[in-house]
């Protein structure tokens, strides 16, 4: 999974280098925590107008996820 935000994400920013994606352990719902972080002047290009983009990662990350079982929750840390 975290290959697949990487994936996604690197393809959208300017600095591919500074992407990083951190995985908390499952809490107790069952629910694993992806943090993703990008550089600063790429926070626009990540989140888009009004989240759109932001939005349709998480859509294809939780509908590979869901294929898997799997639940997942996606935050843009700064």
């Amino acid at each position: 999974m975290k290959d697949l935000i990487m994936t996604i994400v690197s393809g959208l920013v300017e600095k591919p280098d500074s992407v990083t994606v951190d995985v908390d352990e499952p809490n107790e719902d069952g629910v694993v925590v992806y943090h993703l972080r990008v550089a600063e002047e790429d926070m626009g290009r990540v989140i888009g107008k009004q989240g759109r983009i932001a939005k349709a990662i998480r859509t294809v990350v939780r509908s590979v996820a869901a294929k898997n079982n799997q639940k997942i929750l996606i935050e843009i840390d700064n």
